[in-house]
């Protein structure tokens, strides 16, 4: 058992939560009972999730993307889905925690790391919330892309746009594609990300960088589970990821 209070100290602490200027709140978000034994984690919020977590009876959420967003429209009103989301949670009292950009970063459980890690690539460099990594050989960028598929288990898409043979890799999950002037500065042979923009494709043509979109929920679904483990060794606490599957 964790207290919920002791467990948001704690996350805040080893996420480096103060480090991020962030456009969420990385935290407690809805908060429920005072004592936690039982922790279901997701990648995004949803009814179904929230669903889940009642049926097996837990004490807190833990996801990557939350419910309150700094875009979102404030002040805001609950009403529709959001107001069935927030009243799932509290009619159970059940405490939701969210960790977007602290949890893409971190060396240890983050979603960047160990995307290069499930692809045998150690995390060098940071590289904005992500990391850049040399693969042990050269390899042809079609061959990379399938290692890509099965380690990441996705059906990621390639824009071959850079060298045929590759070996110098960054990661950075989610909508990250604006990123690749930074990643093209660094010298790197292919960029993995989530999502890519339209205008985006055109840009990184022009400027010669193999791109992989693994898909924003296939490259983000790492460090929820990671954590997961983290925290049920570290409490003793139950931690179950939920997987609800997404191709975007």
């Amino acid at each position: 058992m964790v207290l919920r209070d002791e467990l948001e100290k704690f996350l805040a602490e080893f996420l480096k939560v103060d480090e991020f200027e962030d456009y969420c709140i990385n935290g407690i978000q809805v908060e429920g009972k005072e004592e936690i034994n039982k922790v279901l984690l997701g990648v995004s919020v949803s009814q179904r999730l929230f669903d889940q977590a009642v049926r097996e009876k837990a004490d807190a959420i833990i996801v990557h993307h939350g419910l309150f967003w700094k875009n979102d429209p404030v002040p805001f009103s609950l009403r529709g889905i959001l107001k069935n989301r927030v009243a799932s949670l509290i009619k159970n009292d059940i405490s939701l925690f969210g960790y977007h950009l602290p949890l893409d970063a971190h060396p240890q459980v983050g979603n960047n790391a160990i995307i290069l890690k499930n692809l045998g690539i150690a995390p060098e460099e940071p590289i904005d919330v992500g990391f850049i990594g040399v693969l042990p050989k050269e390899m042809k960028r079609e061959d990379f892309l399938l290692l890509v598929n099965e380690k990441l288990d996705t059906q990621a898409l390639l824009f071959p746009f850079g060298k045929e043979k590759i070996k110098t890799i960054a990661a950075i999950s989610g909508a990250s594609s604006s990123a690749y002037p930074l990643v093209a500065s660094k010298d790197v042979d292919l960029f993995i990300g989530g999502e890519i923009k339209e205008n985006h494709v055109r840009e990184i043509e022009e400027i010669g960088l193999n791109y992989i979109k693994a898909g924003h929920y296939n490259s983000e679904k790492f460090g929820v589970q990671a954590l997961g483990e983290f925290l049920a060794k570290e409490f003793d606490i139950q931690c179950k990821f939920f997987d609800i599957p997404n191709p975007i």
